[in-house]
């Protein structure tokens, strides 16, 4: 498969996105939380992919890093765009309100609820520690599968994500605590409802798998 990618084979790149257009897709929501930015930035990838397909090592196992790794670069850019975007936004006039008529599933809203909760929670984060949770958490790759994808050393990964675990363990325990202090003051809310964003950041968002 490399070497048929390396010489511009287009069927076995088209196999290539079949088989990993989606969990790339899934890696690229997990970092933008925006579901548009995610099939831009997927596009994005392969197309970068399919230029530079000679700089592809001819050696190696999965190309699942290689494509997450250039996924995750294009992520941290698009998520600066959009930052810059919403600085510039932040000085003009907001536009005038539309009803909103669309039609949601419960399913879609809640997993809108979840992204935002993840991303509330993954906010605490520096961005490598951000990066290397959703590799190796979320992706499913080994500490060499995810030092291929950001050209870094396994022990660099292995460190990142021991960290990434520890902060999201210490703000799951502070956002316990607050809700316990909130609670004493308001009413029970009903269940369900208080599970933290940290808590949140440990699970899988649903997945699109077709």
């Amino acid at each position: 498969m490399r070497a048929r990618i390396r010489a511009g084979d287009r069927q076995a790149f088209a196999d290539l996105y079949e088989e990993h257009a989606r969990p790339v897709y899934n890696h690229v929501l997990r970092l933008t939380g925006n579901w548009s930015t995610a099939e831009e930035v997927m596009s994005e990838t392969f197309l970068t992919a399919w230029s530079h397909r000679e700089r592809l090592e001819p050696e190696g196992g999965s190309l699942a890093p290689w494509l997450l790794g250039i996924a995750t670069h294009k992520s941290y850019n698009a998520n600066r765009g959009l930052r810059r975007r919403l600085a510039f936004l932040a000085h003009r006039p907001p536009p005038p309100a539309v009803p909103d008529f669309a039609e949601e599933t419960a399913g879609r809203l809640d997993d809108s609820r979840r992204l935002a909760a993840v991303h509330a929670a993954l906010s605490g984060l520096r961005r490598q520690e951000r990066e290397v949770l959703a590799l190796c958490v979320w992706s499913g790759l080994d500490y060499a599968q995810a030092a291929e994808a950001l050209g870094v050393p396994v022990g660099t990964v292995r460190s990142r994500l021991s960290r990434a675990r520890a902060r999201l363990s210490r703000l799951s325990e502070e956002q316990q605590e607050h809700r316990e202090h909130r609670e004493r003051w308001e009413p029970r809310k009903t269940r369900g409802e208080g599970r933290s964003e940290a808590a949140f950041a440990a699970l899988p968002l649903r997945e699109e798998n077709s």
